[in-house]
C-alpha cells in the first residue's frame, strides 16, 4: 500500500499526480496478486480456506485502492478546473 498523505491541500498538483501514479501502478500490483492466487488455488496448491483469507484482503486493498483514486481524481479535478 503505497504512502497516503494526511491532507492533500497541502500537497502541490505534482505530488497529487504521482500519488495517482502510485495508486494506479498498486491497482496494478493488486490485481496481478489476484490473478496469481486464482491461479494457486486452480493448481489446488493452497487450501480453500487460505484462498478465502487472502481473496479478502486483496478485495478489502482494492476497494481502498479505488477510494484513494476517486480522491485523487476529485483533487486534480478540481484544482485543475480553478
Amino acid at each position: 500500500m503505497p504512502n497516503w498523505p494526511d491532507d492533500l491541500t497541502t500537497c502541490t498538483l505534482e505530488e497529487i499526480f504521482s500519488s495517482e501514479l502510485d495508486n494506479r501502478a498498486w491497482y496494478k500490483e493488486l490485481r496481478l496478486q489476484n490473478t496469481a492466487l486464482v491461479n494457486s488455488r486452480l493448481a489446488k496448491n493452497i487450501s480453500q480456506d487460505q484462498y478465502t483469507v487472502t481473496r479478502r484482503e486483496t478485495t478489502e486493498a482494492a476497494a481502498e485502492c479505488k477510494r484513494r483514486g476517486a480522491i485523487l481524481v476529485r483533487e486534480i479535478t478540481r484544482r485543475v478546473a480553478r
